[in-house]
């Protein structure tokens, strides 16, 4: 199946911008870029990608479901983990090249894989601290990525404590 049988292109801007016909704009590698909220705190939990078939997955069953670039696979969020994200709603911005989504955490409700709530676990300073280190913020873990995902590299380095 192709984009053009699952989500249909609006060239027209208006009609792209007013309309109520969903038609993602996914960029020239095929992709949509996606945030993810939590529905219990409104915190922002991580940022991925969606291929069209991540987001007819997603859609179809309520969870959701991403690209990773970085391996080049369609994954669901909590497969390997057990914290899974259950799809409380999704909205696109107004020319619907980016998805919004809020979601309902399972598991332990850490969203990052290195254990922790959220992937914006850090505040990088400005203003008199512009350059200093960067300051850890709700950044305790909810599990041990090591344990969890079967090798040291599963959280790309960052197992030293925080």
């Amino acid at each position: 199946m192709t984009k053009a049988d699952l989500f249909p292109r609006i060239e027209d801007k208006t009609a792209r911008e007013e309309g109520d016909v969903f038609a993602p704009a996914f960029d020239a590698h095929g992709l949509l870029p996606v945030i993810v909220t939590s529905a219990e705190t409104g915190e922002v939990l991580m940022f991925a990608y969606m291929n069209e078939e991540a987001l007819a997955r997603s859609i179809e069953t309520g969870e959701a479901h991403y690209w990773s670039r970085s391996r080049n696979v369609l994954w669901r969020k909590g497969e390997t983990s057990g914290n899974t994200q259950r799809i409380v709603e999704m909205r696109t911005d107004c020319d619907q090249d980016v998805l919004w989504i809020t979601v309902a955490m399972t598991g332990t409700g850490a969203c990052c894989h290195t254990g922790r709530v959220s992937c914006f676990y850090r505040s990088v300073p400005f203003g008199k601290e512009a350059g200093e280190k960067l300051v850890p913020t709700n950044a305790a873990r909810r599990f041990d990525p090591e344990a969890v995902y079967g090798h040291e590299s599963a959280a790309k380095g960052t197992l030293k404590s925080s």
